[in-house]
């Protein structure tokens, strides 16, 4: 059985198989990655504040479209570029720690920056600070709905090539208005945005 919660696709040709993982007959089985966001609460205490006038003070939303560190589109959605990830309650080190993220690949999203450091929220809308060299702009989805249809088209009249669970983590290949077309493994297909958590209502990628 799979170990990504996908089931079995059409090959894709030029793609090498994930070691150690199996298709399975049309529906996975679920992840064995404890919570679905890999997300784990931690009780470590550090005092004091961080000061500063580079970008948007702490505890403030940014109010323009664009960040004011990188000029870039706010909110917008990155992933997380490693296993441990340490979430903190304000933009720097000497900040409380409120969460660890535990799973390299999950989709976030930026809503604030101040100078280094990057504030995020996940599908769930919890997070906090983490510092800009542990995201990666690579775009990835959560699968939300209980299971999702993966289609060879962007219709639901086109063929069912797999099933995907809830909890999976897939690359983002392109999205019209209503669809994506999403990639884990050999596996790939296009799915109905309402059952991704990862990209807006409408986006269309690439640009």
């Amino acid at each position: 059985m799979r170990r990504d919660g996908i089931g079995r696709a059409r090959p894709r040709r030029g793609l090498a198989w994930l070691a150690g993982i199996a298709l399975a007959a049309l529906v996975g089985v679920t992840l064995g990655l404890g919570p679905r966001d890999g997300r784990a609460q931690t009780g470590v205490d550090v005092p004091a504040a961080d000061t500063g006038a580079a970008g948007t003070p702490p505890g403030e939303a940014a109010a323009a479209t664009l960040g004011p560190v990188t000029k870039l589109p706010l909110p917008r959605y990155v992933s997380l570029r490693s296993n441990k990830i340490n979430v903190r309650r304000g933009p720097g080190q000497i900040y409380r720690i409120d969460w660890v993220f535990r799973r390299a690949g999950l989709p976030v999203r930026i809503v604030d920056e101040y100078r280094d450091w990057r504030r995020i929220v996940d599908s769930d809308d919890a997070g906090g600070w983490v510092f800009h060299s542990l995201l990666s702009g690579r775009r990835t989805v959560l699968i939300t709905a209980p299971i999702a249809e993966l289609h060879d088209e962007p219709t639901l009249a086109s063929p069912v090539a797999a099933r995907a669970e809830q909890g999976v983590v897939a690359s983002l290949i392109e999205c019209e208005p209503d669809w994506c077309e999403i990639e884990t493994g050999e596996i790939s297909g296009w799915v109905r945005k309402e059952a991704i958590w990862g990209v807006d209502p409408g986006e269309t990628l690439p640009d």
